[in-house]
């Protein structure tokens, strides 16, 4: 078995990722309805690796540009019944709800703005996501200030009162 860490190139730094499995060709059109009526106007890419049959990547999307980076992305992971979304301007807290609700969704192994890696295995001319490296290791314990900040981000994006 070989073991690869396949990174996740976007657009732009900003642009957050979410990384899922699902098992039916239908995820295609079930994602895209859950994330336009999750956040009207949403700026998106989506990607579907299909698992047997003709293997396509199937894709959608609001954004060419975010719909490409999906479906390089796809490309680069190469494992059966992955999907990837590249969110514009929404975050995944917007949207991991509605997608999680998707009744073809199985798991979603991450969701985020930072460089990201998919851990992916190779056996037998099959592929799948053992995890992922998402940015980088802690390098302390938030203080005071840190807290204070924290709690003033989350109103600043309108998260809190």
């Amino acid at each position: 078995m070989e073991i690869k860490a396949v990174p996740i190139a976007k657009p732009t730094e900003d642009i957050n990722v979410i990384i899922g499995q699902a098992h039916f060709i239908k995820t295609v059109e079930d994602i895209y309805e859950a994330l336009v009526q999750a956040v009207p106007g949403i700026a998106f890419g989506l990607a579907f690796s299909e698992a047997s049959g003709p293997c396509l990547i199937r894709h959608t999307g609001t954004d060419e540009k975010l719909e490409r980076a999906a479906i390089d992305a796809a490309s680069a992971i190469a494992a059966g019944h992955v999907f990837v979304v590249m969110l514009g301007n929404a975050f995944p807290v917007n949207v991991l709800n509605q997608i999680k609700s998707v009744s073809e969704v199985c798991t979603v192994f991450c969701a985020t703005a930072n460089p990201a890696q998919v851990v992916v295995a190779e056996e037998g001319g099959g592929r799948g996501v053992i995890g992922v490296i998402d940015g980088s290791p802690p390098k302390g314990v938030e203080g005071e200030a840190e807290q204070k900040e924290r709690h003033a981000m989350l109103r600043r994006f309108g998260y809190k009162k």
